[in-house]
């Protein structure tokens, strides 16, 4: 904050403020309650445009002024746009990109200052794509997205493709990432790898983490012989990059695989191909099977050449039984296809589709509509202020201003972008909020405030809950309480179940319909007193599917995904925890959800160690395996026995002691009281002294330490710890982890470190909920006014905007070590979890702590809470379900 803030502060102090470029690593982020997107490095282009049903392709055009493409200098975010700004030769351009609060609309404001003392004519050229398709499925983590081949997931393409805006880079086609050759029948497209074993090393890599209800790709070969398989790179080196003579023979189930290597300009791949039937349909030849993979194949037998989204066909069909000289030559902006040395097909650049068509209008002022020719859906454009000229470009369009700007003057245009299924309304749409341009902007930025002014209303028509107020002197404080508020109205989506608001997990770039388990856990809290009603309705619908087999759900189709995680016991238990003892529904717990009530699935998340024991770790704790990415995905050395989350389960087991014991079960109470205790002496034992953990497998003890250990057994067993023991982990946490008002995740002191460096888990730095986590175990453990230091800095390393999953630790221009929100591998731009420094405020620092072990009583919650040195959090309790 800017100032000593008392009670709830306006919006604006909240948002972002300006950064420059060079600053940041991931560029800010647009949503509007249905949907989401990215800003490019460019003046008014975004990519990842998701607002299911529809999703936008591509980027939607970047602005050029006098012929020029500028790149952005700084950026402004804010919860309804985006600012982008760019000086030099005397002019100003700053531009506001917007998608419209809760409607399919996008909004540019161009503005051009003068700062010349000299009269400028000055051209502004905006290219005008809108490569929008609309889809009922399709929306897992990795979610489709519009190409002009078909729909898919191609993370890594795209990212290229983003990379070209503000000027960047001259090219988009060439993954630099080295790759296997096939030929036959290809691997499952969208798992951007190319080896089922091998690593996830997220530079080039993803797993399959797609929508339960989309239909799997065709994956067919051919019946075909090849020979004489020949890879010669670009750059004139000594020899082929691959050589196989003899002959290869094909089904439509086969697979050859040969060597790994990396597309060049220049590179070319030939090979002599008979086909063996006539009239066949299925793929020769793969580089990779990453959706952006060279591909070579045939269609009811006539060769196709496919790449980064593109597919181009030959005119004739090939005869069977007969052999020909197959070759595909790639340079940086194409790839062309020869047989017998002959040109049959090339590769297009993006905007040159075939798949979307275009068409300019006049009367009764400029519109340009966008038809998809694959799906219903259909964008229309609209202008403010002075006319442009308007041309159509195939796929899109571009909108041409020539403006005469005195000395300090500024001009303004606008733009907007209306998507839908009906031709008529989508224009319709896009005229009105041209017409009314700043009214349209008002309305969204006035939308906004009016839903953080109800986010702590009691009563409020936007939630079935509100938020306590945080009083109190200390801006730092304030601040990360207030944005960690603000992460959740943003990542907030109501149109993904109708009735019922989702707060989404991550994004832009992943998941527009996705909640993770794990990441929900994080904000129990305010989660159970904001939106109560919505909390119990996903909980019976996650109770109610396979919950250990995933790590999320697809809030739309309902359906599982991805792989499980360990976390998921402690997560769905604390949330359940959490939503009773606040809200006072005790009848939650008879509520069958599937073939259980609710209280047999908490008994079965309680109790999860109890089937993960294993004689050759002890028998007494949970053993988790040995996959890593069950665990940290990104530590290899972390599965087996770990204290996190068997700590974790000491809590839980606690818990539900309380819980007997408030039931009149008795026995049941002591038993579970007994097992607590068994486990909890376990726990300790795994201590390996200054703040370190032991990691137990069947052939191996490790010693490791991670924040996730330090926070999950100081908030479970902070009773159980000696002095000694207290002081070593907060010790520990202050001299390996803290650092640039952040932390890392990993002491980069453990030999593990080098190659742990992904910036959530490892030692490059911490996914955005482990300093709350890490300050609540700090006070846990008597360290409040350490978890108080740790919270009140934690706004400096959002980039401008709110936290990211991945909070990097870089070194600045002075020398020293800052964080930033990361862009490398496949980080969120946001993440709900970054609301765990909100959340801690209220745990750490004002000890609201529900808890069944404590009786669970929603009436034993104070309505304030004041503490000295720190403030007061009023407005806590809330009436018992049902009053």
């Amino acid at each position: 904050m800017t100032r000593t803030t008392f009670g709830v502060p306006d919006l604006d102090d909240v948002a972002g403020h300006w950064v420059d470029a060079e600053e940041i690593a991931h560029l800010p982020s647009l949503r509007n309650q249905l949907g989401q997107s990215h800003v490019n490095s460019d003046l008014t282009s975004t990519s990842w445009l998701v607002a299911p049903p529809f999703t936008l392709g591509y980027h939607t055009g970047e602005l050029r002024v006098d012929g020029r493409t500028p790149a952005a200098q700084r950026f402004r975010w804010k919860p309804w746009g985006v600012l982008r700004e760019h000086r030099g030769d005397g002019l100003l351009i700053r531009t506001d990109t917007r998608m419209a609060l809760s409607r399919d609309l996008l909004l540019w404001q161009i503005s051009v200052t003068n700062e010349d003392d000299r009269t400028r004519t000055v051209e502004l050229s905006q290219d005008l794509y809108a490569m929008v398709a609309h889809t009922e499925t399709g929306y897992g983590w990795l979610y489709d997205v519009p190409w002009n081949h078909g729909n898919h997931h191609d993370f890594m393409a795209l990212e290229r493709i983003r990379a070209t805006t503000g000027g960047r880079a001259p090219s988009y086609l060439l993954s630099p990432a080295p790759r296997l050759l096939r030929l036959g029948r290809p691997r499952v497209p969208g798992i951007q790898r190319d080896e089922d074993t091998g690593p996830m090393l997220l530079d080039d890599a993803l797993p399959s983490h797609f929508s339960p209800d989309k239909e799997p790709e065709p994956r067919t070969g051919v019946a075909a012989t090849v020979r004489s398989l020949q890879v010669s790179s670009g750059d004139d080196g000594p020899g082929p990059v691959l050589d196989v003579d003899g002959p290869v023979t094909l089904t439509p189930d086969d697979e050859a695989a040969f060597d790994a290597f990396v597309l060049t300009p220049g590179t070319a791949v030939s090979f002599d191909l008979r086909l063996d039937a006539a009239g066949q349909s299925g793929t020769v030849l793969t580089h990779g099977n990453h959706p952006d993979s060279l591909q070579i194949g045939v269609e009811d037998g006539r060769l196709w050449l496919g790449i980064t989204g593109e597919r181009e066909y030959g005119t004739e069909t090939l005869p069977d039984g007969t052999w020909h000289r197959v070759s595909a030559r790639v340079e940086a902006d194409h790839a062309v296809l020869t047989v017998d040395g002959k040109e049959v097909a090339r590769t297009r650049h993006w905007t040159e589709s075939h798949r979307w068509t275009s068409r300019t209008t006049e009367d009764p002022e400029p519109q340009l509509t966008v038809e998809d020719t694959r799906s219903a859906a259909r964008a229309g454009y609209a202008f403010s202020g002075p006319s442009p000229a308007l041309s159509s470009l195939g796929a899109g369009g571009r909108a041409t201003w020539t403006l005469d700007v005195e000395p300090g003057q500024t001009l303004t245009v606008g733009i907007a972008c209306a998507y839908g299924t009906d031709t008529d309304d989508v224009r319709a749409q896009a005229r009105a909020a041209a017409r009314d341009f700043e009214a349209t902007l008002r309305a969204g930025e006035d939308g906004w405030h009016r839903h953080w002014t109800h986010m702590f209303t009691p009563g409020n028509p936007d939630f079935s809950g509100h938020l306590p107020t945080l009083d109190t002197q200390d801006a730092g404080l304030a601040k990360t309480y207030y944005m960690g508020a603000l992460q959740l109205l943003y990542m907030r989506n109501t149109r993904i179940r109708p009735g019922e608001p989702v707060f989404l997990t991550g994004g832009p770039r992943l998941g527009p319909t996705t909640t993770y388990f794990w990441d929900h856990s994080e904000w129990s809290r305010m989660y159970a007193l904001l939106e109560p009603a919505g909390l119990r309705s996903w909980l019976l619908r996650v109770l109610a599917g396979p919950y250990r087999e995933s790590f999320g759900i697809d809030a739309r189709s309902g359906g599982p995904l991805g792989n499980a995680y360990s976390a998921n016991d402690h997560a769905l238990f604390r949330l359940i925890e959490h939503y009773v003892c606040i809200t006072g529904d005790t009848g939650f717990l008879d509520t069958p959800a599937g073939a259980a009530t609710v209280l047999e699935h908490l008994e079965r998340l309680g109790f999860g160690w109890r089937d993960r024991r294993r004689p050759a770790t002890g028998g007494v704790l949970a053993d988790f395996g040995d996959d890593p990415w069950q665990l940290l995905e990104c530590v290899p050395s972390y599965t087996g026995v770990v204290a996190s989350f068997n700590g974790a389960y000491v809590g839980t087991t606690r818990s539900l002691a309380g819980l007997y014991r408030r039931r009149g079960r008795h026995q049941d109470a002591d038993r579970a009281a007994a097992e607590a205790r068994q486990l909890a002496d376990a726990v300790l034992d795994l201590y390996a002294g200054d703040g370190r953990w032991h990691i137990r497998r069947p052939d191996a003890t490790d010693t490791i330490g991670h924040c996730l250990d330090f926070g999950l057994v100081a908030a479970s067993l902070h009773e159980d710890l000696d002095p000694r023991v207290r002081r070593e982990m907060a010790d520990f946490v202050e001299s390996d982890l803290l650092v640039a008002g952040w932390m890392r995740a990993l002491s980069p002191n453990d030999p593990i470190a080098a190659t742990s460096d992904r910036p959530d888990h490892g030692a490059g730095g911490a996914f955005c909920a482990w300093p709350g986590v890490t300050a609540h175990g700090l006070a846990r453990l008597g360290f409040r006014d350490r978890a108080l230091t740790l919270l009140r800095d934690l706004s400096s390393a959002a980039s401008g905007g709110l936290w990211g999953q991945a909070m990097e630790i870089v070194t600045g221009p002075d020398g020293r070590p800052r964080a930033r929100v990361a862009e490398r591998g496949v980080s969120n731009r946001e993440t709900i979890a970054g609301a765990a420094g909100a959340e801690a405020v209220m745990s750490a620092l004002f000890d609201l702590n529900p808890s069944f072990a404590d009786g669970g009583d929603p009436e034993s919650l104070p309505d304030s809470i004041t503490v000295d040195g720190i403030g007061t959090l009023s407005g806590i309790r809330r009436r018992p379900h049902g009053a």
